[in-house]
């Protein structure tokens, strides 16, 4: 998408915006152009996210992917030489590509890249409805390579504080993190989501229906059950943790038995989970 389309965007955006705003954009590298990401920058982007998936050419392909890894390389340099100061790759992992040597070669890649301040590292999900949805076989189970990984991340410098995201000290993304703690957020454009108090609103998902009715929202009610199971599953995943306060007698007691084994930390009047990788199991223990 041409850098000049997101002009009137910005101009309607500006009035809001406060000038310490985080203000991000992701970008495919093959596309992230010295032009390209030095308009952005002038509409006051301060913040890039490269779709990056993987350093490795054969595994790029693998995932249908069209850049290759000399292209991240390129993207990368091209946003320091324009100014951006906080960046972000994604990289995917859990493929059947993935071996503990093929992980290594990744985070040496990723060692080469002093001034990456974000690391967003996600195990290969396979959606219903998507080109991946008849290639289970593409995925590979394999909690020991998650582990190796992760701690391979963090051996980096980048610090984990979310099941997916890794950030250098004082990089950790606002955006998600106002997600995790259930403050509201406006969702504008096709399939859009927003959140306000205890409703959140849906655009229309279809092209020609957006187009039509642009100020479309359907909009859901949560209940104090759905937001307290909300907070359950996001603060685990999170640093943002759960609030002792909210447990009621039950949960406290099954909260403090996963204290007494060592997958929970309480810290500051919240439970925090030890292993992100097993924060949905435990949401589920403390909710049944």
């Amino acid at each position: 998408m041409k850098a000049t389309l997101f002009e009137p965007i910005f101009k309607a955006l500006s009035p809001y915006l406060h000038e310490k705003s985080e203000i991000t954009t992701e970008a495919n590298p093959n596309s992230a152009t010295l032009k390209w990401l030095q308009t952005m920058k002038d509409y006051g982007i301060n913040r890039l996210s490269f779709g990056a998936q993987s350093f490795n050419d054969e595994k790029l392909a693998f995932l249908g992917r069209i850049h290759k890894s000399k292209e991240i390389y390129q993207a990368y340099e091209n946003a320091l030489n324009v100014g951006f100061k906080n960046i972000n790759l994604d990289i995917i992992y859990e493929t059947q590509r993935d071996t503990k040597k093929n992980l290594e070669f990744e985070l040496k890649s990723l060692q080469s890249l002093k001034k990456l301040t974000h690391l967003s590292a996600y195990s290969l999900t396979i959606e219903p409805h998507t080109a991946f949805s008849k290639k289970d076989h593409l995925k590979k189970n394999a909690t020991n390579l998650a582990h190796f990984f992760i701690k391979g991340i963090e051996s980096l410098g980048f610090k984990q504080y979310e099941i997916s995201n890794f950030a250098k000290k004082g990089f950790k993304c606002r955006h998600n993190l106002a997600y995790w703690k259930g403050l509201d957020y406006a969702g504008v454009g096709l399939s859009a989501v927003g959140f306000l108090k205890n409703e959140r609103f849906y655009t229309h998902s279809g092209l020609k229906s957006y187009i039509k009715e642009p100020c479309f929202r359907k909009n859901e009610i949560l209940s104090k059950d759905d937001l307290f199971l909300e907070h359950l599953f996001m603060g685990l995943r999170s640093c943002v943790g759960v609030k002792k306060s909210l447990l009621n007698q039950e949960q406290l007691q099954k909260a403090n038995l996963a204290l007494k084994h060592k997958k929970l930390d309480l810290k500051r009047g919240r439970f925090l989970s030890k292993n992100y990788l097993l924060a949905d199991e435990l949401a589920l223990f403390l909710q049944d």
